[in-house]
Formats: structure tokens, sequence, C-alpha cells
């Protein structure tokens, strides 16, 4: 049967085994999805079942889907749990990558930004881009790229929040050995491949946490250094040079250098070539619990843009967040008040018609400040665990991905 899946009413869906569902490459038609744009939809690679290190902490085949699965209601009127219209797939099989990618380009997105994990220890789950996206024969349909994700990984699976802080794991500060170790991994096993997502002929790389970069290296002097050569690196292997982006919330000054008076001069002694952001609620506290008006985060969050482009020389590529619930990582067995991350206020009323709203804010923001490589950010194509996810649920099924479509692919 050559009928897309897509084209089905919601319910039957339900009917078709995930197997079923591959099927649908066959009948998709690639366009031009974005022209004029490149929109790039963060990946959070956490939904496979055999990571070696979930596997020691929490057990054979574990993977965030269990906390989706096992999400509740927190307060009156609480739309929980996630129901993923797709069932709980594992990213890590080419064939579930294969209908990803697929349904990525079918819409509108041209870009996964991957969360990248690299500590002094090696690599973290690292499983759903290197044995799915990049096992997927024909993965170039769209691009990937890589943030570089330096935080700190603590115990969130979920987070008890009467215990004072979160147990940590894996600390985000690295060695200067361990960053040229991992940069040559990234040069050798990413850039390399056809489908990695370059700018001006320049590969993409971001850095998430960059005063802990700062800090890891031994100080801006050091750090520079670092970057200097991986850029050489870079060039060395054959093109033209190196992109380096910043996540904007993490540009801070570190304690340590006190010859700079602001984050912008940081960026400019790093020779950044462009910021952007993660999340919206990096940069828009959510004022009212347990729910906060998406429309209201929305309007600050793009008033911060307007002011922070300012400050800086650097193009910034704007944001759009679909939503907002971390509720899934904080414990469902204590009471819910807003303690902090992850237990903390949700977005209300993100529907599919004021995501769309946003992203088309997001376009006129970037017609105006953007001349080239018009790039928006969305958070993201599946924090589930974290309430923004463009792939499909059982309440609105295609809905968000469609409001890309109609907002990008002018066709």
């Amino acid at each position: 049967m050559k009928t897309s899946l897509l084209k089905l009413p919601l319910f039957l869906l339900f009917l078709f085994p995930v197997d079923n569902i591959y099927a649908q490459k066959t009948v998709f038609k690639f366009i031009d999805n974005s022209p004029g744009y490149d929109i790039a939809a963060y990946y959070f690679p956490n939904y496979h079942n055999d990571d070696t290190r979930n596997e020691l902490r929490y057990g054979k085949g574990w993977s965030e889907w269990e906390l989706v699965k096992n999400a509740l209601p927190r307060f009156e009127g609480h739309n929980q749990p996630k129901i993923p219209l797709w069932g709980y797939i594992n990213e890590s099989d080419p064939k579930v990558m294969e209908m990803k990618i697929n349904t990525a380009s079918q819409y509108g997105i041209d870009v996964f930004i991957y969360d990248w994990y690299y500590y002094n220890d090696g690599p973290f789950l690292e499983k759903g881009l290197e044995n799915g996206f990049l096992k997927v024969e024909k993965n170039n349909n769209i691009k990937f790229a890589l943030m570089w994700a330096n935080h700190d990984w603590v115990d969130l699976f979920p987070q008890n929040p009467e215990i004072p802080s979160a147990p940590l794991f894996y600390p985000g500060t690295v060695t200067p050995e361990t960053f040229d170790k991992m940069t040559d991994y990234i040069i050798s096993n990413y850039f390399n491949q056809p489908s990695y997502w370059k700018i001006d002929g320049c590969p993409y790389f971001s850095i998430y946490e960059l005063f802990k970069f700062v800090e890891s290296m031994g100080g801006k002097e050091k750090a520079r250094a670092a970057l200097e050569k991986f850029r050489y690196k870079t060039k060395k292997a054959g093109f033209k040079d190196l992109h380096l982006n910043a996540i904007v919330w993490g540009v801070k000054i570190p304690a340590s250098e006190n010859e700079l008076k602001n984050p912008a001069e940081l960026l400019d002694f790093l020779s950044f070539n462009s910021t952007t952001s993660y999340v919206w609620v990096h940069h828009v506290g959510l004022d009212k619990f347990p729910e906060t008006e998406y429309k209201g985060v929305q309007d600050k969050y793009f008033k911060y843009c307007d002011q922070y482009v300012k400050t800086i020389k650097q193009p910034y590529y704007p944001n759009v967040t679909m939503g907002w619930d971390a509720t899934p990582r904080c414990s469902q067995k204590v009471s819910f008040s807003d303690f902090g991350y992850p237990c903390m206020a949700v977005l209300k009323s993100n529907s599919p018609e004021n995501f769309q709203s946003a992203l088309q804010a997001s376009k006129s923001w970037t017609d105006i400040n953007l001349k080239t490589n018009k790039v928006i950010t969305i958070n993201s194509w599946n924090e589930w665990t974290e309430g923004s996810f463009l792939e499909p649920e059982r309440e609105y099924g295609y809905r968000y991905l469609e409001a890309i479509k109609s907002v990008f692919n002018s066709k």
C-alpha cells in the first residue's frame, strides 16, 4: 500500500506496528525544505536501549523512555504522560533513524544538532548518532552537527527534590589532553562525513557552557590556544575553516578572568563565529507556577534578542522553543512544588498554532537581523522529558512539524 501513513487519521496510526511505519520512507518526495533558511533542531540522544553507562546505573535496556512512560499529572489540568505516536522506539536502530530523517526532511528540518557528550573517560550517548544516524544509507536528506554538551551530568532520572543536590556522575570539566583527543575524534569520525553540516564550507561546532570550557583549559589564553589548534587541525583535514558557535547562556566571565569586562569580549577573544540559544527558559524565567503562558515567554525572549544583538559582533541565530515541561524528570513520589529545575513551572498554551506564530516571529526577526546564513534553532526534536519535542505525539500528531513546513516551505 503506497498511501503515506502521514495522511491517515491519527487513530489509525495506532493500528500499524512500528515496522510498518518505516514504510513511509518509500513515499516521501524530498524538496528544498526551507529555502533561504537553515532550520536546525536540537537532538537529545538518550532514547536508545544499549548505552553502556545507562545500563550500569539503571539496568539493561534502560533509556529515558522510562521517565516518559512513568510521568504523572502533577497539578489539575496537567497533560501527562505524553504518548509518542511512533511508540518507544530505539534511535540506535538505523531503520528508526531513517524514519526520523525522512520525516524531518519532509517537514522542513534541515539539520539535527546533536547534544554530544564527551568526558575525561570518553564519549557518552554516542550510539544514537553512530549506530543510528550514521548507519542510515541515505542520511544526507538532512545534515547533522554537534553541540558539545560539556555540562555536569547529574542524576535527573528522576531527581528527588528533597535531596539538596543531585548526585554528580560525570563532571563537565575536562583536561586539555581530553579536549585535544576529543577534537581528533570529532574531525575523523564526524567532520569527514558527507552529511556533516557546514556553514560557508566550515564544519559547525557549538559549545554549550563556554565558561566551563575556559576553566577546563586553564584560562582564556590556553582556551584560545586550544581552539586555534582545533581550527588548525580542521583546516589540515581539508576544510576551509571551523565554524565555532557559542550557546549564549553559557557565556559568562570566569571568576579568574579579571581583564575581561563582559561576555562579548570573551567571544571576540576566542574568535567565535556565531552565537545561538538552546531554549527560551535560559533567558526568560517562568514566573507563574505551575504554568506560565507561552506567548508571554515568547515576547520576552524576542525582546532579549533585540537587546543581546546590540552587545556582540557575531551573528546571533534565534531560537524557537516548542514547549517546556521537565516534570517527568522530577520524582513522581514527592509533592510537586517549585523546587527549581526539573521541579518547576511548565509552559502553558504551547499549541501548534502558537508555535507557528513563534516560528513566524523568528523568521521576521531573522530577516531583519541576518542578511546571510539565516539559521534558526529549534528546541527540540525529541526532548520528551523536558516537554519540547517535534516528534509526533498522540494529542497533536504531526501538527508541530506541519507548522514548520507552513512557515518555511514557500513551494
